[in-house]
This record gives C-alpha cells, structure tokens and sequence, in this order.
C-alpha cells in the first residue's frame, strides 16, 4: 500500500474511533459540515457497511450526501449499495442510528441543491471538474414508520 494510502486509512480509522466513542461529540464535523456515519448493506456480501462522510446539506431530518469520490471516473461503493438496498442506517450529530430510505435526487432537485452543496465545499465544484460522470446527489430521509434501528 502507498504510504498516503496509509495515511488516509489511519486518519480515518482514528477519526472513526473518536467518532463513536464519543458519540460524534469530537470530530463531529469536518471542513465546517456535520459527519455522518452511513450503514448499507453489502450489496453481494450481505453484511453491514459503515462509510464516514460529510453532509453539505441538512434540512430538517433530511440529509444530502454526495456521491463524489473525490471526482474518480466511478461512484463510491456506498453509493452502489444503497443504489441495491435504499434502505440505510444514518448517524449525525452525535445522535442514534435512524433508519433512512436513500434516493437519487433526479436532475431538478440536483440543479436546486447543487448550489448549496458547492458553497458548503468548494471542492465539490472542483471534483465534478475532473470527471466525466455527473456527480449524484443522495438525499436520505426518514423511512416511513422511522425511528432507531435495532439490533446494532
């Protein structure tokens, strides 16, 4: 593995620790926007995956996550998975899991939160730049019936 590879990795992986032990109380925020811890299910394992990210956009109960990894030729694996398996685990602001449905914002909603998503990172704006595919925007709301997940 590269050496930043590794680096990233460690920062994450202690970034996350914090994270939990704390219950998003320290290093609840990253680049001035709310942390979220998403949960999905593998869509060919099956098993549960956590993805640390950030949120550019929270209205309410309703959270905007973006699918950018950092501008690749190709989306994130999260976002495969919830494209599989829309029903989500979302964490924010130190509080319990809820359960989420995720969704692909269609190109109307994308053209109304890209404004938003871009002046709360810049580099959002930089990352679409550099690839070819369009950017997806997940807006993650409550699934009907909400509520925490269980068994976690």
């Amino acid at each position: 593995m590269r050496p930043r590879a590794w680096l990233f990795r460690a920062v994450t992986a202690v970034h996350r620790a914090v994270f939990r032990l704390t219950r998003g109380r320290l290093l609840g925020r990253a680049g001035g926007m709310p942390v979220v811890v998403l949960t999905t299910m593998g869509h060919r394992s099956g098993r549960k995956r956590r993805t640390m990210l950030t949120a550019p956009v929270v209205d309410g109960e309703r959270v905007v996550l973006v699918a950018s990894y950092g501008g690749h030729s190709h989306n994130p694996h999260w976002f495969q998975n919830l494209l599989i398996r829309p029903e989500v685990g979302v964490t924010v602001g130190g509080k319990p899991e809820r359960r989420m449905r995720a969704r692909v914002a269609d190109r109307t909603e994308r053209a109304e939160l890209w404004p938003r998503v871009v002046s709360a990172y810049p580099g959002y704006d930089r990352y679409q730049q550099k690839t070819d595919r369009l950017i997806p925007l997940v807006v993650v709301e409550p699934y009907p019936g909400g509520g925490q997940r269980s068994g976690d």
